[in-house]
């Protein structure tokens, strides 16, 4: 028993350790009811949202070992238009027009309690139907994403190589 105990405390202690070793990245939707452009339906801009907290999870493999990145998401306007129908179920149609997907984002990167880079970015993807993507054409969110890969690489990515 004593040896199971044992066992058990030191798989715990070890899985904070390696938590606390981890980068971490939060991210926070700031009034997302008043954003320019996500789904009028409850489900879909849950769904919507959670698929932006998904991504940005992702970003602490991008992160060394103890930083933290928070973001403030402070307005989305998704890549095409939205036409709603009677159905219920709405359409986006992205003609690569004037409907290029936008986000306005607050962040701050801190290592140990130092601030390392803050900012306050409205993001932008004019060529988004032109560029390259790393996404599959399935993903509804792919342009968005690599807007955001964009951003990261150039914004966080440097600030943490200098470090």
């Amino acid at each position: 028993m004593r040896l199971m105990t044992r066992t058990v405390l030191a798989a715990v202690v070890a899985l904070l350790a390696c938590r606390a070793a981890l980068a971490e990245v939060t991210v926070t939707y700031t009034k997302p009811d008043d954003y320019t452009d996500v789904p009028r339906g409850v489900y879909d801009r849950e769904r919507t949202l959670k698929d932006f907290s998904a991504y940005f999870a992702t970003l602490n493999k991008k992160l060394p070992p103890g930083q933290t990145l928070k973001i403030e998401v402070l307005d989305i306007d998704l890549a095409g238009r939205l036409y709603p129908r009677r159905s219920g179920e709405d359409i986006r149609i992205m003609n690569g027009g004037a409907d290029w997907p936008r986000m306005h984002l607050r962040y701050t990167l801190e290592e140990n309690g130092q601030v390392l880079r803050s900012g306050d970015d409205n993001i932008s993807n004019m060529n988004y139907q032109q560029s390259h993507t790393s996404y599959f054409d399935s993903d509804p969110m792919r342009y968005e994403k690599q807007m955001l890969d964009d951003w990261f690489n150039k914004a966080i990515v440097p600030k943490v190589a200098k470090n």
